[in-house]
């Protein structure tokens, strides 16, 4: 065990001694703290009552945060010591949550796509249309697929509350700090919302333009042409909410959104050097093929009641569509080279994700009549997906058309004892897993014969029944500890498995590479939310005896490994009130660390490998001051990524040591009649560092060999109506 006792009941009296930022809600500093609701937890029980660690964004620090970093991944990033340092790419391959991949979510709607992970889930929404974001940590079944890490489920912004017309307009402009005239940037946001009785509508569209990016050096950072960028790209989301109030407790609301995220192309790479710390950098010149782009286009309707039979019910049927484009690229070693096509080293093409999902989740939740301690909640979730990964140039499959179907009964116990002294919570889930795959042949590659491999469909399926349990002593308000147990629930990258096969003669049906990732959590925690102090500390350690690991090929490309992987950590997270009015500081903190079985060909169960950058994050520090006083309100912060070294059976590549590093943001606002005003710097300091997934992996890869953003500013007006 990494982490010692003496060293947890440090951490533990820390929470009476020091101060921290902690979590992020816009509650007011005396409001009770069990009423916050997480509808992501799928129960309207508060927060308070579950064995869970949950934070929730609130509003107004999540639009702080994104006038920072210019999104909401680079916002939950930042706020969270566990989660990995954002990549500031359009692709969020590698970023993790407690060292495993968080499951994004829209009103409870997932965004990933099971059968090829395009990593882009995190770019499906502009956050202009984002009210707050409910954070799940640790593995759970609670959401169905993919929670392993977590749930990141982001609640767009609800129903207007009062008569007549109402809104909000945003513009906002960004430069870097040499004004570079392709470092501009700017953004325009507008929502309307009317409410006529029990009528009411919402209708809001964003178009954002990101110029380059410039390191603290005043260098151009570098572009990821194949997996996609933020910077110098345009960025539209349209969005439409239709609501209609059922009687006093019911209501119907239709959801649709249109998101896209474009590259201008406008760049080509330039390798950087990581013997002598030159980062990849970019000159104006023309990309082949299409740019990066990013598309999610999703329409849900819901029926909810909270008082139907003296219960909750909730109901969603949801459709999602999904285009993610791929730049394209010549490599002699890459998959797309064919020799029966072009001589080898001359062929270019770029692939594209085309996945389609329907869905429905429904479920009940009431207290027992006569015994109102006991509330049982009861549920159903469908998920139907279908993906398949083209090249776009060249019009081959390199992704089988797949089809996935999840069909999933649940049901939850919570239990209050000596009046609410004590909780009991518990519930399982019955996960039933199809995946059907035709017949197929790959392509051919440096591993695949030239023409590829036949490869037998199959229809394999699988199921589990997944616990969860916990228990809560609350023995005054506002002070809480808790223990649990959750299983979560995933399938591999199944599209770059599936590609990857160069032995002929393999059967889908009999693959056990495609068997799910079945991850155990375990936690305790302790909460203290009282006067000025909030307070937390959380211990978990988790493992999966079939996990799912990125491994380099060695060209430029990674492959799915599956082995046991064990993942323990440490989350400290503190916030005080000082005496003076309106100032507040805070600290948080996140120890991870996760290994292994690097035995891939026996594997023996024993774990004695660490995981690389690509599969957990590093330790960290945050600290922070804010103050909020009448119209005028201010924030510093600083996030301490400290060194991390990587050890093991394997020997892995010193090369991918990180040294660590320090960044520090800022933001100014003012509040008036004629709209909020803010400043805000990402970088104040003009740090230069190279990011944290680039310092990691593929060490001779000079074309990916990245630094961080350097000094940039945002000043924004925010006018509501």
């Amino acid at each position: 065990m990494r982490f010692s006792a003496a060293f947890l009941l440090s951490a533990v009296s820390l929470l009476a001694t020091a101060p921290a930022i902690a979590q992020t809600g816009d509650a007011p500093e005396d409001a009770a703290p069990d009423i916050i609701v997480v509808t992501a937890a799928r129960t309207a029980l508060p927060a308070s009552a579950l064995p869970l660690t949950i934070d929730i964004v609130g509003g107004e620090t999540l639009q702080q945060q994104i006038a920072i970093g210019g999104s909401v991944t680079d916002a939950i990033a930042t706020l969270t010591p566990s989660f990995s340092p954002t990549r500031q790419k359009l692709s969020g391959s590698g970023e993790t949550l407690r060292g495993r991949s968080p499951l994004y979510a829209i009103n409870g709607i997932p965004q990933s796509t099971p059968m090829r992970d395009g990593s882009r889930d995190g770019f499906t929404i502009d956050g202009f249309f984002v009210d707050r974001v409910e954070l799940i940590y640790g593995s759970n079944a609670l959401q169905g697929i993919g929670g392993t890490g977590g749930i990141v489920n982001q609640v767009t912004v609800g129903a207007p509350k009062a008569e007549g017309l109402s809104g909000r307009v945003l513009l906002q402009g960004t430069v870097d700090n040499h004004f570079h005239r392709d470092g501009l940037g700017g953004k325009a946001g507008g929502l309307v919302q009317y409410k006529a009785g029990a009528f009411d509508v919402s209708v809001g569209g964003v178009f954002e333009k990101r110029g380059a990016f410039y390191d603290g050096s005043d260098r151009r950072v570098g572009l990821n042409l194949t997996q996609g960028e933020t910077q110098a790209s345009n960025t539209t989301n349209v969005f439409a909410r239709l609501g209609y109030q059922l009687g006093a407790t019911g209501r119907i609301d239709l959801i649709a959104s249109r998101f896209e995220l474009k590259g201008d192309g406008d760049y080509v790479a330039i390798a950087g050097n990581r013997a002598t710390g030159i980062p990849t950098s970019s000159v104006h010149g023309k990309a082949p093929g299409k740019p990066a782009t990013g598309r999610t286009e999703s329409v849900a309707l819901s029926l909810t009641d909270t008082n139907l039979l003296g219960g909750n019910f909730v109901s969603q049927i949801f459709w999602n569509r999904t285009h993610d484009t791929f730049g394209g690229e010549i490599n002699p070693i890459a998959t797309f080279q064919d020799v029966r096509i072009a001589p080898i080293g001359t062929l270019f093409d770029q692939s594209e994700n085309r996945s389609r999902k329907i869905g429905a989740k429904i479920s009940y939740e009431r207290a027992v009549p006569g015994f109102e301690d006991l509330t049982l909640i009861a549920g159903f979730d469908a998920l139907f997906d279908e993906t398949e990964q083209r090249l776009i140039a060249t019009n081959r499959v390199w992704v089988p058309p797949s089809e996935f179907t999840s069909l999933a009964p649940f049901a939850q116990a919570n239990l209050k004892l000596f009046d609410g002294l004590l909780r009991l919570a518990g519930g399982a889930r019955w996960e039933n897993v199809t995946i059907k795959i035709d017949d197929y042949q790959t392509l051919a590659s440096t591993t695949i014969p030239a023409g590829g491999v036949a490869v037998s469909g199959g229809k394999p399926k699988f199921d589990d029944l997944l616990f969860n349990g916990g228990v809560i002593l609350e023995p005054w308000s506002g002070i809480r500890a808790y223990a649990s147990y959750a299983e979560g629930f995933t399938v591999p990258d199944i599209g770059r498995i599936t590609r990857a096969v160069s032995r002929p003669n393999q059967d889908i049906d009999t693959f056990l590479d495609i068997a799910p990732v079945i991850s155990n959590n375990r936690e305790i925690g302790f909460e203290l939310k009282r006067g000025p102090l909030d307070a937390s500390v959380t211990y978990f350690w988790s493992s999966s005896d079939k996990g799912q690991l990125l491994i380099a090929a060695g060209n430029g490309i990674f492959n799915v490994q599956r082995q046991r992987v064990e993942i323990e950590g440490l989350e400290v997270s503190l916030r005080i009130q000082t005496p003076l009015p309106g100032l507040r500081v805070g600290l948080g903190y996140a120890d991870l660390a996760g290994r292994y079985d690097s035995d891939n060909a026996n594997p023996d169960g024993i774990v004695d490998t660490d995981l690389d950058g690509v599969n957990i994050s590093p330790d960290r520090f945050n600290v922070s001051a804010t103050y909020d006083n009448g119209p005028f309100s201010a924030l510093f912060q600083t996030q301490f990524f400290l060194s991390r070294s990587f050890q093991g059976k394997t020997s892995p590549d010193q090369r991918n040591n990180f040294e660590g590093y320090a960044v520090s943001d800022a933001s100014l606002r003012y509040a008036s009649k004629w709209g909020a005003f803010t400043l805000a710097a990402q970088n104040l300091f003009d740090k230069f560092y190279i990011d944290y997934s680039s310092d990691t992996r593929l060490p001779n890869d000079n074309f990916a060999y990245f630094a961080g953003r350097g000094r940039t500013f945002t000043l924004s007006w925010d006018y509501r109506f």
